[in-house]
């Protein structure tokens, strides 16, 4: 059997990607009976957090195992598998065990060197062995895992390379002002109290807010967090059911939300309102005052017009983009693509298309045909349309300054992404925090934290390879213990008055001579089958000596038993 990993991450696909393909709780846990039902996996575990969704397995088929895990991540995640699969990447064997290493270190994050991904990789592990979807090789390498993650953070200054998503996101919110100059005194309102949240809260006391209020669907979770920033950080702290939020947040300046809903918690009407009510006045729409040129764009009758490759109902109205042009675009291929440029451009070559805009500064017909060219020699070359997202018009005026900040932790998100056009609010979610971290400096440290993964990834696999073969050397010596018997029995036939001293001597005699036989071809085996490549050794012993291959594989049960009762909880 072989350890495979089948995944996406904010590394390989786009915030909306990763956001349609976010699993709840109830989704990741109908995913690992799914997958240990499938004929290639015998273990499974998932590790889904806010910026990545990966499935582990442990497969006896690497072609079948990633079609099946593939296919599963698909139907679990309602995102179709073609659609899907160009994000997806496949690690196998020890690559998979250097994948989640590195993960555990914070060297995958967003923010390089986080560390509350400990936490999620050991609830990932409670779930799996919870279910009973977790056997030895996932137990051996999500433990190890967290062990290789403390190590970095113990051994190196991994720390100061980057900071947790929470503390990020408020630096994002503080802008240019220290974390706890900008929270001191204000009010925080903390919707969920999960893993995430909570830190969120205990981070906001420590910075000095002036009383913290914790909304959930479970009126006991959010008093016991409450009670908990009370008692260990000395907080103002307070719980209110989820229905209150629309009053709290009125009177929060700082809002924090990281729930399990599959919906959005917070609409942009209601932090619009919410605003109104602090400052008492409306909460503008920023593109009210675009400038010229910056406007929305035409569109297209949709479905109506003649020769169109598509059908653009299914694009109309998308804001910030013409229908002719990128948003139309989306997921086309290379042939499509020049269908639908030459469509726009009504049939003119580029050369012959000579405007760009028009009076009023709005794109042509010319000009998206003319962006259409050019994503199709994109898709042409790279098997897939690029994303493009055209900037948001903003204001030729200043913005005023925030009177509500907004932290959206959340994947799916929480908070309606139009709350970004509101003027005397600021938003920070996941993916403007992943267009903040691009640029975040790597510390000296994380050559340090590679080096420690590399290292461990290596012993790793040696423990896995040395135990591998240690059923079988456990086979070899209880056969020879058991010739052992069986001839100080045929002995006493032969001899019945060999006195009790003697027999012993001999019984013993035998034993050593056994011992000594098996000891240097064992310790030299279990060395050799450390090694990469040293598998083989086992079957050869199991051939030399003609075992019993039901024989070893009763040990490796008892030895897996003994290992599970023996487990770390």
């Amino acid at each position: 059997m072989s350890l495979l990993v089948v995944g996406l991450s904010h590394r390989s696909a786009p915030v909306s990607v990763l956001e349609r393909a976010a699993l709840n709780a109830d989704a990741q846990v109908k995913l690992l009976q799914d997958t240990v039902a499938a004929d290639p996996a015998t273990e499974a575990a998932v590790l889904a957090t806010c910026n990545r969704i990966e499935l582990y397995a442990d497969v006896d088929k690497f072609h079948a195992g990633v079609a099946e895990l593939s296919t599963l991540l698909a139907q679990h995640s309602g995102v179709g598998l073609e659609e899907l699969t160009p994000y997806l990447y496949v690690h196998y064997e020890d690559r998979a065990v250097h994948h989640l290493f590195s993960v555990a270190c914070g060297l995958d994050s967003m923010v390089v060197g986080e560390g509350q991904i400990l936490g999620q990789i050991k609830d990932a592990l409670a779930r799996a062995q919870d279910l009973h979807t977790a056997g030895r090789l996932l137990n051996d390498l999500f433990q190890q895992a967290l062990r290789v993650g403390k190590r970095a953070h113990s051994e190196t200054g991994i720390d100061r390379a980057g900071q947790s998503l929470v503390t990020f996101g408020l630096e994002q919110l503080a802008a240019d002002t220290d974390v706890p100059g900008w929270a001191r005194g204000r009010t925080a309102l903390v919707i969920g109290a999960g893993s995430m949240s909570s830190l969120a809260a205990a981070t906001l006391a420590r910075a000095g807010v002036g009383e913290i209020v914790v909304a959930n669907r479970t009126f006991e979770r959010a008093e016991r967090l409450a009670q908990i920033l009370a008692d260990a950080e000395g907080a103002t702290a307070r719980a209110v059911r989820m229905d209150a939020v629309a009053a709290e947040l009125t009177r929060a300046d700082v809002v924090v939300s990281c729930t399990g809903a599959t919906g959005l918690v917070l609409t942009a009407d209601a932090v619009a309102e919410a605003v109104a009510g602090r400052t008492g006045e409306p909460a503008a729409d920023v593109r009210a005052e675009a400038p010229a040129g910056t406007a929305d764009l035409p569109t297209a009758s949709a479905g109506t017009d003649e020769n169109c490759p598509l059908d653009l109902a299914s694009v109309q109205g998308t804001p910030g983009f013409s229908v002719h042009g990128e948003a139309a675009v989306a997921g086309m291929d290379a042939a499509t693509l020049e269908q639908h440029a030459a469509w726009v451009g009504e049939g003119t070559t580029l050369r012959e298309q000579g405007r760009e805009h028009d009076a009023g500064g709005r794109f042509t017909p010319e000009a998206d045909a003319a962006l259409i060219a050019a994503l199709a020699e994109a898709v042409a070359a790279s098997g897939r349309v690029p994303e493009y997202r055209r900037p948001e018009p903003v204001a030729e005026i200043p913005r005023p300054a925030p009177a509500v900040f907004l932290l959206d932790l959340a994947m799916p998100r929480d908070i309606d992404a139009a709350v970004h056009r509101l003027a005397g609010v600021r938003l920070v979610d996941i993916e403007s925090l992943a267009e903040a971290s691009a640029d975040a400096p790597m510390a000296s440290d994380v050559d340090q934290v590679r080096r420690i993964v590399s290292d461990e990834v290596a012993a790793f696999g040696a423990a896995q390879r040395a135990a591998h073969i240690t059923p079988t050397v456990v086979a070899l010596r209880t056969m020879a213990a058991d010739v052992v018997a069986a001839e100080i029995a045929r002995l006493d036939g032969r001899l019945p008055g060999l006195d009790d001293r003697l027999r012993g001597e001999i019984r013993q005699t035998v034993h050593r001579v056994v011992d000594k036989l098996l000891h240097a071809p064992t310790v030299r085996v279990k060395q050799l089958a450390a090694e990469p490549g040293g598998t083989g050794y086992a079957d050869a012993l199991r051939t030399l000596f003609d075992l019993d291959p039901e024989t070893v594989a009763a040990v490796s049960r008892a030895v897996d038993n003994t290992d599970e009762k023996d487990r770390p909880a």
